[in-house]
């Protein structure tokens, strides 16, 4: 696929075909009654030109006769794929979008299993910013990344890892040693992997796996299977279900992901049950027990983007992405499908970390390294089109 730069350089479109492909219906949904979003998304506002896409300038109607140009396949760390920002890293687990600046899109991404995080941008190679003492064994290691709240001023990153007696979030900045806030998350020989969020209240969410025990996302001294709010010194933020406890929701098992709207009216959890892998819309003070969309096929639900339209979810087992409908109250508006799973040239293979940059992309990455089919470019840090439409490609595994 040939991508041209519109009059936005920051822009790169990487759009997915929507495939028949379609997730299997967990019948416990079925008769669920959604409650309506306390906060409804805000209307989209005016977009910058979006970058043409095989000479369609992101419009969902193609140009006659425009035929996308193929994409030669990798050669070593080359790719040349322009939707391709990074490439032979090693399983990138978590990534948080930079700010954007006229120099194209950036972002920080984190390797699970060496805890190194580096920075990428279109155009320049991945440069280092801290490596992380991380225990990767299970499904440790660094599993989540975001950003300050206050990210312009204080330059802090946060990070979810795994060290050999916990699981914990840390926070750095760039040529500074890593702090902890959050330590004695519980451990064990699975359940370790966490997800981080920026509220867009000034706090910091946390989704913390369950160790590998049951009953502890629902034990409110545990913190482990857990969507944690806490400030960024680590304490419970101000406007807690229970204040002064760092708890918002309880529930989890091995959390994949965590996202939001635009407006910050609806939060996502990604999660990986003992029967099928679920989303569930997360709201405070509630138990999770009642999921938007459950995968019985278990295809490994990693990070999520919210496009005000659908819900964008990687997998890490199936290899592809589920593109999930939502209604305005924020109810899930039909079955998924499921798009960028290497059919026809489109798709990345396994992914991980997903980030939205803005309403119309997303930075994703790719976990091929770890049990996958890796190319020769990967892991690999991809910017993906939030709104793919029909017979539009990317990628090339």
């Amino acid at each position: 696929m040939r991508i041209r730069w519109g009059r936005s350089p920051w822009l790169v479109a990487a759009c997915g075909v929507v495939l028949a492909g379609c997730a299997s219906f967990d019948d416990r949904a079925a008769g669920q009654t959604f409650e309506p979003a306390p906060e409804l998304s805000a209307p989209a506002g005016p977009q910058p030109q979006l970058p043409e896409i095989d000479g369609n300038s992101g419009s969902d109607t193609p140009r006659p006769n425009a035929a996308p140009t193929p994409i030669p396949p990798p050669q070593g760390c080359t790719d040349f794929d322009k939707a391709v920002i990074a490439t032979c890293l090693d399983t990138v687990s978590a990534v948080a979008a930079l700010p954007s600046t006229d120099s194209g899109p950036a972002a920080l991404a984190g390797e699970r299993k060496s805890g190194r995080v580096v920075q990428v941008e279109s155009g320049s190679p991945a440069a280092d910013l801290i490596k992380l003492n991380v225990d990767a064994t299970g499904d440790g290691g660094l599993t989540g990344l975001a950003l300050s709240p206050t990210y312009s001023e204080d330059q802090l990153v946060f990070a979810y890892i795994t060290t050999p007696t916990d699981n914990r979030v840390v926070r750095f900045t760039k040529g500074q040693q890593a702090k902890p806030i959050l330590t004695g998350i519980p451990k064990g020989a699975a359940g370790n992997r966490g997800a981080l969020l920026t509220d867009g209240k000034g706090a910091l969410l946390v989704a913390t796996g369950d160790a590998g025990n049951p009953s502890a996302g629902a034990d409110p001294n545990s913190l482990a299977g857990k969507v944690l709010r806490i400030d960024t010194a680590g304490n419970a933020a101000a406007g807690n279900p229970t204040p002064g406890s760092r708890v918002f929701a309880t529930g989890l098992r091995s959390p994949g992901g965590l996202c939001k709207s635009a407006d910050g009216g609806r939060i996502w959890v990604t999660d990986h049950g003992d029967t099928a892998d679920l989303v569930y819309r997360v709201a405070g003070g509630t138990s999770l027990v009642a999921p938007a969309w459950t995968w019985p096929d278990k295809p490994g639900l990693a990070g999520c983007a919210d496009s005000g339209e659908s819900l964008m979810i990687g997998t890490s087992v199936a290899g592809n992405v589920q593109q999930v409908p939502i209604t305005l109250d924020g109810s899930v508006g039909g079955q998924p499908k499921a798009i960028m799973d290497g059919k026809n040239g489109t798709g990345y293979g396994r992914y991980g970390g997903m980030d939205p940059l803005d309403t119309q992309y997303a930075f994703v990455g790719t976990v091929n390294k770890d049990g996958g089919q890796p190319v020769s470019s990967d892991d690999r840090v991809v910017i993906i089109q939030l709104h793919p439409s029909s017979g539009g490609g990317n990628g090339k595994d």
